[in-house]
């Protein structure tokens, strides 16, 4: 029997060691993993949102100074070529491409 109470107590002691690896092994990765994970899988994916930060807002002001200096006609044509009757119907993505179609506006006239 003693050999059985000496199995159960190592038993204890490796599986209170597992635990204590565990926690260890949970505390690096909460203590590191924003550092980690930043240079490895964020640099691309917050190229792209910094490109579609645009607001309807942001976009909605330029096209109103362009409509404001006379050029209704052509922030409409522009919703067109983007698929929209409206600006809350243009897709966002789209936005930075209609903000560079709409600084032209005026410019070759």
């Amino acid at each position: 029997m003693s050999k059985m109470a000496e199995m159960d107590q190592t038993i204890r002691e490796l599986r209170d060691a597992a635990a204590a690896i565990n926690a260890a092994a949970d505390w690096l990765h909460q203590q590191f993993s924003g550092a980690d994970e930043k240079p490895s899988s964020n640099p691309e994916p917050t190229k792209e949102p910094a490109k579609n930060k645009l607001k309807l807002e942001d976009v909605r002001a330029v096209l109103a100074d362009k409509s404001r200096a006379g050029y209704t006609a052509e922030v409409r044509n522009l919703l067109k070529k983007y698929g929209a009757d409206r600006l809350s119907k243009v897709d966002p993505a789209d936005y930075e491409a209609i903000l560079k179609d709409a600084e032209v506006l005026g410019n070759g006239s």
